[in-house]
């Protein structure tokens, strides 16, 4: 995925999923600007393997960190991402709450809930 968003999937041969990461990263890393690679689907352990271009003041700071704590850069870098995701989804959380409280304001939970219920059931539907 580029920073503009712009997706591409291909399918690459290798003994591991991280083996085909680095050997798509080292075929088309030089022609297209891509900012992240993942596997498709999670590994055997239910994660999805990710490989990230940095830049070289951002691999820097990751390397000095790493050698803080004592341990290697992906290691840091997995936790960093996890964390955020982490806050991110709290924030979203909290932001749905926010919108409830408004909600609940004029209406009772029992319509909420109603309207919820019925606005889900149609938009499986579609």
């Amino acid at each position: 995925m580029s920073a503009d968003r712009t997706r591409l999937m291909t399918v690459h041969s290798a003994r591991s999923p991280g083996g085909a990461l680095h050997a798509v990263r080292r075929r088309i890393g030089a022609r297209l600007p891509v900012d992240v690679l993942a596997t498709h689907y999670p590994d055997r352990h239910g994660q999805v393997l990710v490989n990230v271009d940095l830049h070289r003041s951002a691999d820097k700071a990751l390397r000095q960190a790493a050698a803080i704590l004592g341990q290697r850069p992906q290691e840091v870098l997995r936790q960093r991402v996890t964390a955020a995701l982490a806050r991110d989804a709290q924030e979203r959380a909290r932001h749905l709450e926010i919108r409830l409280e408004s909600l609940l304001a004029d209406h009772t939970p029992e319509e909420v809930l109603a309207c919820v219920a019925g606005f889900l059931h149609n938009h499986r539907r579609a």
